[in-house]
């Protein structure tokens, strides 16, 4: 859709203040500084680069109000001049993100054009070896019509990818590293750095693949005598073919990483060259086709019988020659029989069939296509036979080894011809490998390398087709030309010789090698600088102007082991199998992100879909398979080890990839389908969320919290990490970042796996509430909360811990959550500690929805606790049968396929002890005393304040200063007395309620007239301590409420018996008894809970949610 701009003029500033800008902007554009907001991101060349030009402080004058955003949102004005200016960074040297000298060089503009560029690189690297020495025999084996397949199903799987490819480069600005690039930045670091090296393996490999080619060139049809090994006895040319190659092929790759190492100029400049002698080679196979119409030429066939004769052990095909001096036997003759003469003794087979002689090429206007279109297989070893002809079968015995046939050098199958024949499309990413070079990379790759694709494809399938139709069927699957004295097959076909192909192609296979020992290397190196691989890194360096010199070295060594290989056949699948992963992925990277439809996904390129990127997925998985299963899966799995390499040491790089776009979608779907409700019981487990506390430097105060959830979790189900920071979130912001960095790396060392949440709040207890509430996304709730016992609850500075700590108690049981209270959390195990024996003791009371059976059995999956045993004790009643009891519960435990030792506690009632009536008197006289400390201490505050207040509104001689002073010195000499006073701790209760309720009955005048002197406060100070010791009196002589003896009774016994039969074990777990409804026995209860463990090591309270969480049904 066009957009239409109207650019509206600003008043001048003067030509002086304009120049100075200009020169400033100039000066400052060298530089790159961060955006302020913190946040990592993908450094652009023109957005946010932040390097506000000084002429800013002229800009803003027009746009006051802007110019305090003007530090990270630049004027469109000098966001244009930077886009003008914006130019890419050279091929293979640094990629525009990762300059690591964070300063751009001065390079020169990119200039080539689509034909230059893209157009003429892909058709240079995709037309090559196995055009001139597989074609034919792909074409005699499998048939025109399964070749035509073959090549059809190849050609689609490249022109889909180009497609994808096109849609990918056009979305935005491709530096260098190409293909690389696009699908790391497509699918992220993982991806990227798998298929990265996958491409890169597949790079390499073909340069072995090129080089074997030339090798094969020149031994088998350019110079056969320069072979170093011979072939001693009959059967072992295929051995010494294959020595030839490894010594040859070692030698040409040294030379060839020499002439890289020295200037990558040289091999550019000779590109051309190379690509003329392929399309030269391809205009003298057509221009062959055509003279084949009318004069074909002379390349006869020596047939005995249906089988095919190497023309390299004869010259005459006859068995004897007619002379004035009588017939005379020939070389084949002797090649059959024992001796020269007529009589002699010779091979069944020579003798009951003839010897025929028939043309090779019988031209297109023939009718060999027709013999030519079905497929024919064979095994290893087979002899090259001629359909329909007439011959007389030999015996089965008769040996074939030695005789002069034309043998099959490897076994052949549709699949196998595959995995030879794809390597043949490869080479479309040539062009977006040169993206830096382009003068318009968006317009002229896909342009290029589609018109690159289909000309190519046509030249394929032509050839596919006019082979069949020219060529005589033995001949085409004679791979080496033997029946043709050694000629390579489709130089037959050429014109004006056959050396115009056999020259062409070897400098094309030497071209083709060469740019592939450019390309590899360079790949690597954008990989390595991206440093996604950590051990790869060292490749990333190179010479002065960028050359990569270990990369280079690393890529000969791997090509060595083609080399080494020395079977063509054999190496094509291997690179096969890796540019077919990295084709797969990069539609995959298409179909991701138009699927998704992000935002960012605007591609120039129009004509593509997700169901094209999708089908071209399909077909390169398939053809992976179809070329060979065993290769494939070694693929993937080299793949898949660098895919979990670089997610287990933690890829630090985001760039905004489909993956995770993919993941957020597929989370958001998940989510919408989860039901937003309790799950069923089979599906349950504890779902936490963990508060956290943290000290004034926001770093966590018990660490082991964190350990103790990794180890219940084990990395399943939900974990949310809370913590509350006191105070107003606009001022807090930075502490509450920080501190949630500080738990993310606590959580990465304890290996817990979660997320965190940070809440601020004016008050603790809010806070708390707020996340028990509303942490979680729909039906991704935590169910259980998990906290620290509050040790300080007794102590002075921590004044109102308990409170908090009750109503969280209360929250969840009304939220219908349970509750986990880890007491003396600091002596709980770390992840690295080990358990060898001991004990997990669950003392189960009552019945609140089964969680505490089923929290060692997580517990137990996890190394620490693995050895451990549980125990199982539960209480028995005056009226209980202890033996039925125990069996029952062992009953209950065998249904729920749980293992534990069980033991019925008997505890029958008993006289309350003196003990226990001291305890609990002594507890009701700490909280009242408190309770009149924490009044009176009120009643002074605000009578205090109404002073000041009265003060300052009369403008007394008495200065604010002074005032002020006086108060606060008074309020800390009573803290200090409060201070000295307290026995055991001190706590906030209702119990003071009426108290509290008189006093704020009583008016307090608006006005105060009188002065605030020393004596004043003294005595005042003397009135309060004696109305405080009169109601310490009344207290002493208070009696303890009796429900309150009651509970203590059952704490002291309880704890009594749980000391007796557990104090070793490692862990014990119990039944947190609730609050009291009656909010006046808050504090009571803290000290219920204390009571109930003290003397206990490890403790683990819990409070069910009142649901069952465990089931005995399946």
């Amino acid at each position: 859709m066009p957009i239409n701009f109207t650019v509206v003029p600003v008043e001048a500033q003067g030509e002086e203040r304009h120049g100075q800008r200009q020169k400033k902007e100039g000066e400052d554009n060298e530089r790159d500084e961060s955006s302020g907001d913190g946040i990592a991101k993908e450094s652009s060349p023109f957005i946010n680069s932040a390097e506000m030009d000084g002429g800013n402080m002229f800009e803003g004058k027009n746009m006051a109000l802007f110019e305090e955003e003007m530090d990270s949102n630049p004027m469109v004005s000098s966001l244009l001049n930077k886009l003008a200016n914006y130019t890419n960074l050279t091929q293979g040297v640094v990629e525009h993100e990762a300059d690591e000298d964070s300063k751009r060089k001065e390079i020169k503009v990119p200039h080539m054009g689509t034909f230059i560029g893209v157009y003429l690189p892909c058709m240079q690297n995709i037309l090559g070896v196995i055009l001139f020495l597989r074609l034919t025999w792909i074409v005699g084996t499998a048939g025109v019509l399964e070749s035509f397949i073959i090549v059809f199903m190849c050609c689609a799987c490249t022109m889909l990818t180009a497609i994808s490819m096109s849609a990918i480069a056009t979305n935005g600005v491709v530096p260098a590293g190409g293909s690389y690039y696009m699908i790391s930045r497509s699918l992220g670091p993982e991806f990227g750095g798998a298929v990265g090296l996958c491409f890169y393996l597949g790079t390499t490999f073909a340069g072995a693949m090129y080089i074997l080619g030339t090798i094969e060139i020149l031994l088998t049809y350019i110079s056969p005598s320069a072979a170093i090994f011979k072939a001693e006895e009959v059967g072992e040319e295929t051995g010494a073919m294959l020595d030839n190659m490894r010594v040859y092929g070692t030698c040409i790759i040294i030379l060839m990483a020499i002439v890289v190492f020295v200037g990558v100029k040289y091999v550019n400049k000779l590109a051309l060259v190379f690509l003329a002698c392929v399309i030269l080679s391809i205009l003298a196979i057509y221009a062959g086709v055509i003279k084949t119409a009318f004069d074909p030429p002379d390349f006869p066939i020596c047939l005995l019988g249906n089988r095919t004769l190497s023309k390299r052990s004869f010259d005459v095909c006859a068995k004897f020659t007619e002379s004035n001096n009588g017939t005379k036997t020939t070389t084949l003759w002797r090649l059959f029989c024992d001796s020269s003469l007529l009589n002699a003794t010779c091979d069944d087979y020579f003798s009951l069939n003839n010897v025929t002689e028939i043309q090779g090429i019988p031209g297109i206007m023939s009718e060999v296509l027709t013999d030519n279109l079905w497929s024919t297989y064979s095994e290893r070893g087979t002899i090259v036979e001629k359909k329909h002809q007439p011959s007389v079968g030999a015996s089965e015995e008769t040996k074939t080894g030695g005789l002069p046939y034309v043998f099959t050098d490897i076994m052949t199958y549709f699949t196998m011809l595959v995995g030879i024949y794809f390597p043949s499309v490869t080479g479309i990413m040539a062009g977006s490998n040169r993206s830096g070079d382009l003068k318009d990379a968006q317009k002229s790759i896909p342009t290029g390398t589609i018109l690159a694709i289909s000309t190519t494809s046509f030249i394929y399938l032509s050839c596919v087709v006019l082979f069949g139709a020219c060529i005589e069927g033995v001949l085409l699957r004679d791979k080496f030309g033997e029946a043709v004295n050694g000629n390579l097959v489709v130089g037959t076909l050429a014109w004006p010789s056959p050396w115009v192909i056999v020259i062409g192609s070897f400098f094309s296979t030497c071209g083709a090698g060469l740019q592939s020992l450019t390309g590899a290397p360079r790949l690597l190196q954008a990989i390595a600088r991206d440093g996604i691989v950590p051990f790869l890194q060292v490749f990333g360096h190179g010479k002065a102007n960028g050359e990569p010199t270990w990369a280079l070295l690393l890529t000969a060594a791997i090509c060595e082991i083609g080399i080494l290989i020395a079977s063509l056949d054999s190496v094509a699948p291997i690179l096969s199998m890796f540019f077919l992963m990295c084709y797969m992925f990069v539609n995959l990277a298409c179909a991701v992100q138009t699927l998704l439809r992000t935002p960012n996904w605007r591609p120039r390129f129009k004509y593509y879909h997700w169901t094209l990127s999708f089908l071209g997925m399909s077909l390169c998985l398939a053809l992976m398979f179809i070329c060979s299963w065993y290769y494939a899966l070694i693929a993937m799995l080299i793949a898949g080890c660098i895919y979990k390499y670089i997610e287990y040491r933690g890829a630090e790089k985001e760039w905004g990839d489909g993956i995770r776009g993919l993941s957020l979608n597929a989370a958001h779907y998940a989510l919408l389908r989860v039901e937003d409700g309790p799950p069923h019981t089979k599906n349950w487990r504890p779902q936490l969320l963990v508060l956290l506390n943290l000290n004034n430097e926001q770093l966590v105060k018990h660490p082991r919290l964190l350990s103790f959830t990794s180890q219940l979790k084990a990395g399943k189900g939900l974990t949310i990490v809370g913590s509350v920071l006191q105070g107003i979130y606009l001022d807090r912001c930075t502490e509450t970042q920080k501190a949630e960095e500080n738990i993310k790396a606590l959580m990465g060392v304890e290996k817990t796996k979660g997320f965190c949440q940070i809440v601020v709040s004016p008050n603790f207890r809010d806070g708390i509430s707020c996340l028990i509430q509303s942490a979680g996304l729909g039906g991704m709730k935590h169910n259980t909360v998990l906290m620290a016992w509050p040790q300080s609850w007794k102590q002075t500075e921590n004044r109102f811990s308990w409170k908090n700590f009750v109503d969280t108690v209360r929250e969840t049981t009304a939220a219908h959550q349970a509750l986990l209270v880890a007491k003396n959390i600091d002596l709980f195990p770390t992840n690295q500690e080990r358990f060898t024996d001991g004990n997990i003791d669950v003392w189960w009371i009552v019945h609140d929805g089964g969680m505490l059976m089923l929290l060692p059995f997580l517990l137990r999956q996890h190394k620490v606790w693995r050895k451990c045993k549980m125990r199982i004790f539960t209480v028995a009643q005056m009226d209980d049968n202890s033996i039925k009891l125990k069996k029952d519960l062992q009953m209950f435990l065998y249904q729920l396929r749980l293992n534990a030792e069980v033991e019925v506690v008997e505890m029958f009632e008993n006289d309350i002890s003196a003990f226990t009536y001291e305890k609990t008197l002594m507890m009701e006289q700490r909280s009242q005393m408190l309770k009149q400390m924490q009044l009176s201490k009120n009643e002074r505050e605000r009578e205090i304040q109404s002073i000041t207040d009265g003060s300052i509104r009369r403008k007394s001689y008495s200065s604010p200063q002074s005032i002020g002073h006086d108060a606060q010195t008074l309020l800390s000499n009573d803290y200090r007395e409060e201070k000295a006073q307290l026995i055991h701790d001190r706590n906030t209760a209702s119990h003071s309620a009426p108290v509290v309720k008189e006093s704020a009955a009583t008016p307090v005048p608006e006005k105060v007239q009188m002065t605030w002197t020393k004596e004043k406060s003294v005595a005042e100070k003397h009135k309060t301590k004696d109305s405080n010791v009169s109601g310490f009196k009344d207290i002493f002589n208070m009696k303890p409420n009796q429900s309150n003896v009651r509970r203590m009774h059952t704490a002291v016994k309880l704890n009594g018996v749980v000391l007796n039969k557990s104090q070793h074990a490692q862990l014990v777990l119990l039944n947190m008894p609730g609050p009291p409804k009656n909010r006046k026995g808050d504090e009571n209860y803290m000290e219920f809970l204390e009571v109930l463990t003290e003397g206990l090591g490890r403790v683990l309270l819990v409070r069910g949610s009142g649901r069952e969480v465990i089931t005995i049904y399946s």
